[in-house]
């Protein structure tokens, strides 16, 4: 089945009561049953919710998976699958990532007595100089957030094969149209669905998807019995926004490259980060990996300051100065006091995060209104 047909399709099927072609909104906290253990395959909301059943179904054929698992939020997703190691078990994680995941592994995790090593993954074989035997995991984004880098999942797959450790993509930026991780070799994927999946800026959550069926179990139980579920309405407006990614994604990356495009172009701009360009150091990579390059950038200006920063983010009509991204409309923010604040600074311009760096979700509008509404801004500073 073709993408545009399984996003509308697969994993979902019409109401057997009414023949709704949408899934119910199954509104109920608990489920009546005939007796004792006798029930129709639901007991209690928390542990399952047939709208939620659809969804993650729809969400595993999406990434051409067996088993997905939804939960409150993406942070919620990874802070279940984190519970799945102990105290002493190392993870190795790119060191250009989400600031949410990073607060989440340094300052909740390390308590816990978890090791995390964050490093530059763009070369794969840097990942093995580190892995000991305590390795248990390594954390890939790809294209990371926000410098746009690209990392080879397929390699980073052979390493964490040697390694003896699950292979986790974050696909965020990507979405299931541009990338599927779990065909390159990846154990688990993870999404924060509040991106371009839902694709309207209305709904909050995460989820994870993988082909193990006893990794499945470990992360079914823990969403059970941690309880960080989604409810059925914001399954519901997942499963609404799961039936037009691909017209979505088109049109995110068909105004990505004419932003960019623009961008290089302008003499106050000193540097675009989109993986479209052919002289981006990954882009043989995400050519390969990828559909396309998707509608996510960051640049600098040649003025590099958090003042000329702030003055654009203040200065756009169009653009939205906001946290998030993936929505339909366009959204500017800044990741040194927005997204990755919680990163240390030194750890920001060591990794190559500058102070004055914008970030640029690309919506859908048209690409001539938004490449009009950069300009007057950044002509503004």
């Amino acid at each position: 089945m073709k993408p545009a047909t399984k996003f509308i399709h697969a994993g979902v099927y019409p109401d057997p009561s009414t023949g709704a072609i949408m899934t119910p909104i199954y509104q109920t906290s608990t489920y009546v049953q005939d007796g004792p253990g006798r029930h129709k395959g639901y007991e209690y909301a928390r542990t399952q919710n047939p709208t939620r059943t659809q969804l993650q179904n729809a969400l595993a054929a999406a990434e051409n998976g067996k088993y997905g698992i939804s939960f409150g939020s993406g942070l919620a997703a990874t802070d279940t699958l984190l519970k799945l190691f102990k105290p002493g078990d190392e993870i190795i994680s790119t060191n250009d990532l989400y600031g949410g995941t990073y607060r989440l592994m340094r300052r909740i995790w390390e308590e816990y007595g978890l090791r995390f090593h964050f490093i530059d993954m763009t070369d794969a074989a840097n990942i093995g100089r580190h892995v000991t035997a305590a390795t248990k995991m390594i954390w890939v984004e790809t294209p990371t957030n926000p410098l746009i880098r690209i990392i080879d999942i397929e390699a980073c797959a052979a390493e964490a094969k040697k390694a003896g450790a699950l292979l986790v993509v974050d696909n965020t930026f990507a979405s299931p149209f541009l990338q599927n991780p779990l065909d390159l070799g990846a154990d688990i994927v993870m999404h924060s669905a509040t991106k371009y999946i839902g694709g309207h800026s209305d709904v909050v959550h995460g989820c994870l998807i993988t082909n193990n069926k006893e990794i499945a179990d470990q992360l079914y139980f823990l969403q059970n019995a941690c309880g960080a579920v989604p409810g059925p309405q914001d399954c519901f407006l997942l499963l609404r926004g799961l039936k037009t990614l691909h017209v979505r994604m088109q049109r995110h990356c068909e105004n990505g490259e004419k932003i960019a495009q623009f961008l290089r172009s302008h003499p106050m701009v000193a540097k675009v980060h989109w993986c479209g360009f052919t002289d981006h150091p990954g882009y043989a990579v995400a050519k390969e990996q990828m559909k396309g390059f998707g509608g996510m950038m960051s640049f600098e200006l040649k003025n590099d300051t958090v003042a000329a920063a702030e003055k654009v983010l203040s200065s756009t009509k169009i653009f939205a100065c906001a946290e998030s991204l993936g929505g339909v409309e366009s959204l500017i923010g800044h990741p040194a006091s927005m997204t990755h604040a919680s990163i240390p600074r030194e750890e920001r311009i060591a990794n190559g995060l500058a102070d004055g760096l914008i970030r640029l979700s690309v919506g859908i509008e048209d690409a001539d209104d938004l490449a009009d509404d950069l300009k007057q801004a950044i002509e503004s500073v």
